[in-house]
């Protein structure tokens, strides 16, 4: 039995349904599968004892060496990405004064963050869901926000000061690399080939019959308005979910280059994509 560990965002529930409820052809393996918030599956993959796994790709970056990124599962950002939000009005060269909160060390997210506002030095790393309250609150002056939170933070008050990812996009002119399904290289080529076959059967099972999913979606959700959990599976389960294709590597390669080059990262090798 292979463990497998997922966030409950609507996204990933979305497109793993098929695999957790077995609706597919699982090629003989079985899953014991575990949700958890993206901070925690980072660090978990970090302690190497999950076989495959939803990652930020900034933490991927960090442990290519014992993980391969399956080409179907990830989540790719157009346009948009996670947001720097605030009660009070601020603008990017605010920031260095300010406390801003981040929803975890490890994710892409606080990568984003680091490339676009390396000045800052005061941050509160703390869950995603708790990051609009703790501004609401006067906690932190600031914060990015990541999830469904970027489809309810007018309501209460908060303003945008930049969206991270449109400002990746116009950086790079690619899609944001959000994050993906990775699996350990020492499970050996056939396992990680099946994975491959079972995670494209599972996207595109959720594509062709998404009515099926959303009780699945609907039990774990953070956010439980229906509306929001739907905005958020259109938002980021697209074509390159699918399959990463030319253009999601492509957005990779960028994505690794820049980390290295800012010195986020100092794994020299290239990017892994299983091949099956």
């Amino acid at each position: 039995m292979l463990t497998l560990a997922i966030s409950p965002c609507p996204n990933d529930t979305f497109i793993f349904d098929a695999i957790i409820h077995h609706r597919i052809d699982l090629e003989g393996l079985t899953f014991n599968f575990q949700l958890h918030d993206v901070e925690t599956l980072n660090h978990m993959a970090m302690a190497g004892g999950v076989d495959m796994i939803k990652v930020s790709f900034f933490t991927y970056l960090l442990l290519q060496q014992n993980f391969v990124l399956l080409d179907s599962g990830s989540a790719m950002g157009f346009g948009n990405g996670p947001l720097l939000i605030s009660k009070k009005e601020y603008s990017l060269d605010d920031l260095p004064g300010l406390t801003v909160a981040v929803p975890g060390q490890y994710t892409t997210a606080h990568m984003l963050f680091r490339i676009a506002s390396p000045g800052v030095m005061k941050k509160e790393f703390m869950l995603f869901s708790e990051i609009e309250d703790a501004i609401l609150t006067g906690k932190v002056d600031a914060g990015v926000i990541i999830h469904e939170n970027r489809f309810t933070y007018e309501q209460k008050g908060l303003r945008k000061i930049i969206d991270l990812g449109q400002y990746w996009e116009k950086l790079t002119g690619s899609p944001i690399p959000l994050g993906g399904i990775i699996v350990r290289k020492g499970l050996g080529y056939d396992v990680i080939n099946k994975l491959n076959r079972i995670m494209f059967r599972s996207v595109e099972f959720a594509f062709k019959h998404p009515e099926l999913a959303m009780p699945f979606v609907k039990q774990h959700a953070q956010e439980m308005d229906e509306e929001v959990m739907k905005k958020h599976i259109r938002l980021y389960v697209n074509e390159n979910t699918l399959s990463l294709g030319t253009g999601g590597k492509v957005a990779l390669s960028k994505l690794q280059t820049i980390a290295r080059q800012k010195g986020l990262i100092s794994d020299p090798e290239a990017s892994e994509v299983a091949k099956w």
